[in-house]
């Protein structure tokens, strides 16, 4: 008998077919993962997220609405609101706000990720220290290191319309 035909016939041990065994049952799981919701659910939103950011990329940020910086806090009064921030203001246009109502360039409005709808903010312009005070009625800036976005109107009472940017600081006052 040769050397082939013997290794025929002998019988596989234990210890290799339990890593057969293995093998056998992680491609199994692996091929099961794959055809999982899970994996088609992230390869759709994966295409969405192109979609929108063709269409209208101001709009992906908020996908994810987390905010840049958050004003402090005071803990030491009973109503503990947030009184100040330091950051960078730009200034947009959009057709259509957060909350629901139209944008309007000629009302003093901004955009802030995080303080309600409706709070008034002083922006001050750190450098000229010329202020100006807006009502938030949007979500924004999502862009990293600015702190609010304020509306054209708000921008030229600032000075910051040449500019684009403004280092600003932002006091609730309501």
């Amino acid at each position: 008998m040769s050397r082939f035909a013997s290794a025929e016939t002998t019988l596989p041990s234990a210890a290799t077919s339990s890593r057969l065994l293995l093998a056998v049952i992680g491609a199994a799981s692996l091929a099961a993962c794959a055809q999982s919701p899970v994996g088609r659910q992230r390869a759709d939103l994966a295409t969405t997220n192109r979609q929108a950011s063709v269409e209208r990329p101001h709009r992906v940020a908020a996908l994810h609405p987390r905010p840049i910086s958050r004003p402090h806090v005071h803990t030491d009064t009973v109503d503990a609101k947030p009184t100040a921030s330091h950051g960078v203001a730009s200034f947009y246009s959009d057709t259509e706000t957060a909350s629901g109502e139209k944008f309007d360039k000629n009302e003093m409005t901004a955009a802030h990720p995080t303080l309600p709808f409706g709070t008034r903010l002083r922006v001050t312009d750190v450098s000229s220290g010329r202020f100006v005070t807006v009502r938030v009625n949007d979500r924004g800036p999502f862009v990293r290191g600015r702190v609010v976005d304020i509306s054209p109107s708000a921008a030229e009472a600032l000075g910051m319309v040449d500019k684009g940017i403004a280092n600003v600081r932002l006091d609730v006052v309501q």
